[in-house]
């Protein structure tokens, strides 16, 4: 019977979970794939830090670099996290030496995955990153083997629990954006310090690899990214009144052979598939030909998701199959045009709190009419105290550096309350 030396680098609730599931299932993991898994080492910062797992004394790494270098060990599990530091060390490391990997690192991956994958591909050696996206849903592979004899056009959805958490529960319960935080915070669903959550940045890591992935492309920085934080329940009813949902979607789409990458919140019909998408969920679609529309939805992040996603890739290496990180070899990737965003051209949503006295609304309207958007719809709504008026403006289609300009121009005048808001509509 083939075996596979496996260390594990980083014990915290995945690489914990990870190492009592492949203790646990050795059998039916060695009968799926003719080949028995053995953790053989292990690596983490704290030693002494309480685990509900059993570790043997031999099994510990003093030093984590070792397990790059140590002749018993053919596949390094890195499970760190960051770009930089230790994560990076020990990815770069490990390919030199020829060992496979496999990782969960967004972040690693996005910033230096083309590095890498020349790294792994002239070692023949794997480098997958299937839970690096997604958690438990398994788009990388999908990507790389069952959408294969796709030509895609389009990729977008769900791609962070946290943020759709809290904006569907500020939905659902009325309650505000800060509130809802410490809710997930309490529950597990946010890091003690989620701002990669909130601003966007883990989207854009994932949208990254996934646009890569889809358009045969090397990564790309070109990419406009929004977060949540400026969202607030007025914004929130405001969707529901007007028949939509505030969603924060990740975004990669080829058009007359360039290519968009963006993430911001979003509004969405409430009727769209999408919308239905809650709690910590995570959804992906894909866009392609032949095959159409395809959906791929399910638990985005914890040790659960995750762990289905690393032991897909310990899998896919057990079976002794080298693969290219990226689908096509380095000197068949291509370097694609990315475009900003300016020029494309959006319908929006977008809102000020004013200071309630004549004129106000003709002067917006005014520089509306400058800057040439049209608008499809306005409403003005008074506040209780009648001194503020909140005028919400939904646009035709527009260019998105137009609607940014009026945003910027409106925001000048003494007649603002509070910061103007845009979102963007999606139209599909």
């Amino acid at each position: 019977m083939r075996k596979i030396n496996i260390a594990i680098i980083g014990l915290g609730n995945i690489g914990s979970y990870l190492f009592k599931y492949l203790n646990d299932n050795k059998k039916k993991l060695m009968e799926k794939n003719n080949c028995l898994p053995v953790i053989k080492y292990v690596s983490a910062r704290n030693k002494n830090k309480k685990r509900h797992i059993k570790i043997k004394k031999n099994q510990w790494l003093k030093n984590y670099l070792d397990s790059t270098k140590l002749k018993d060990v053919d596949l390094v599990i890195e499970l760190i996290g960051g770009a930089e530091g230790p994560a990076k060390k020990l990815v770069f490391s490990a390919l030199k030496h020829k060992k496979h990997v496999v990782t969960a690192n967004k972040a690693l991956i996005a910033k230096y995955g083309d590095q890498l994958s020349k790294i792994a591909e002239k070692n023949k050696v794997n480098l997958e990153f299937e839970a690096s996206v997604c958690g438990g849903v398994p788009i990388i592979r999908s990507l790389k083997e069952g959408l294969i004899a796709n030509k895609i056009s389009k990729i977008y959805g769900i791609f962070n629990g946290t943020s759709n958490y809290i904006l569907s529960t500020m939905d659902r319960y009325k309650k505000s954006f800060d509130e809802v935080l410490i809710d997930a915070k309490k529950l597990g669903y946010a890091e003690a310090n989620p701002v990669s959550d909130l601003n966007g940045d883990d989207v854009a890591s994932k949208l990254k690899i996934l646009s890569s992935l889809c358009f045969n492309s090397f990564l790309n920085n070109k990419i406009f990214v929004e977060g949540i934080k400026e969202i607030d329940k007025i914004d929130i009813n405001n969707a529901n009144k007007l028949g939509y949902k505030i969603k924060l979607l990740g975004f990669a789409e080829l058009l007359n052979g360039k290519i968009y990458q963006r993430v911001h919140p979003t509004l969405i019909k409430k009727d769209s598939y999408v919308a239905s998408i809650e709690g910590v969920l995570n959804a992906v679609i894909v866009d392609g030909s032949p095959v159409g529309q395809s959906i791929i939805q399910g638990e985005g992040a914890g040790p659960a998701a995750t762990t289905s996603a690393l032991v897909s890739d310990i899998s896919s290496i057990s079976r002794g199959n080298i693969k290219f990180p990226f689908s096509l070899s380095s000197k068949e990737r291509k370097k694609l045009v990315f475009n900003d965003i300016k020029s494309r051209f959006f319908s929006a949503y977008l809102r000020f709190d004013v200071i309630d006295k004549p004129g106000v609304l003709s002067n917006i309207t005014s520089i509306f009419s400058k800057n040439r958007v049209s608008i499809k719809r306005l409403i003005q709504n008074p506040y209780k105290n009648n001194k503020i008026s909140s005028i919400i403006i939904i646009t035709h289609d527009s260019k998105n550096m137009s609607l940014t300009k009026i945003l910027r121009q409106v925001a000048k005048k003494k007649y603002i309350y509070k910061k103007p808001r845009l979102i963007r509509i999606d139209t599909n």
